[in-house]
């Protein structure tokens, strides 16, 4: 597994933590139930307005019907990614998932709505873009 996270990233706000990190368990869980990949990667992209998680592998990928179907109307995807879009979702955040050659989830989180004066001071400072 290759890790991509800015240096001294520091703490983000417990919902985001535990929201970011469910995205990445089950993302994770995924790889190895289905893509067929040996391989993941897993990026932090820190924002003044937001964090984003991109989980990656080089496997199979998602059907494109099966991936439409959730896209359109959330239907057909198991339990596992509509439960982080669900997540995400109370959280302001939002999912985004491609898939091609291998599959990319992208969890995307706002800081701003969630975070207080003294974590937004903290991940102002160790942002990385």
């Amino acid at each position: 597994m290759k890790w991509n996270f800015p240096e001294d990233v520091g703490r983000l706000p417990k919902p985001i933590e535990l929201g970011l990190f469910r995205v990445l368990q089950e993302s994770l869980t995924n790889i190895h139930r289905h893509s067929g990949s040996t391989k993941a990667e897993v990026t932090l992209k820190l924002f003044p307005d937001r964090v984003i998680l991109e989980v990656r592998d080089h496997g199979t990928g998602i059907p494109q019907g099966l991936l439409k179907n959730f896209q359109e109307k959330g239907t057909n995807s198991g339990v596992g990614l509509a439960g982080m879009r669900e997540r995400l979702r109370e959280l302001g955040g939002q999912l985004d998932i491609r898939s091609g050659h291998g599959t990319v989830i992208s969890a995307t989180m706002p800081l701003s709505q969630t975070a207080n004066d003294g974590d937004a001071k903290a991940i102002n400072a160790t942002a990385a873009d």
